[in-house]
């Protein structure tokens, strides 16, 4: 079972945590126009590969992420990060779901809408 994380949660938890990466698996075209998280201030990485039905996404994650890191698995509200962090687990990733996302998912307001530090390429 994947566990889940909340963006309110995330500067405590990389605080906690600091050998943690976030995976944002949205598309480039949502990367471009709704915005991208920036966690440089978080003194973390972040990585931004699109989920896909072929392979190239796990072959994408295999080369740049260490499978010693955790990762916080993002999406636009927490639906294609939980099966991301599912696929990540089962290739022995340690994997968070950020379950509110980048835009927040009617409960919680999301990485955004909680004012984490954002990049909107316009």
């Amino acid at each position: 079972m994947i566990k889940q994380i909340k963006s309110s949660e995330i500067k405590k938890f990389i605080d906690s945590n600091p050998n943690t990466v976030l995976l944002d698996v949205r598309t480039e075209e949502e990367w471009n126009t709704v915005g991208r998280p920036d966690t440089k201030d978080l003194g973390i990485e972040s990585y931004f590969i699109t989920i896909s039905q072929d392979s190239s996404f796990l072959e994408n994650v295999k080369k740049n992420i260490d499978k010693k890191k955790q990762v916080l698995v993002m999406c636009a509200a927490g639906g294609r990060s939980i099966v991301a962090a599912n696929l990540l687990a089962n290739e022995g990733y340690n994997t968070l779901n950020v379950s509110d996302g980048f835009s927040g998912n009617g409960q919680d307001p999301g990485w955004k809408n909680f004012e984490l530090p954002s990049i909107i390429d316009n």
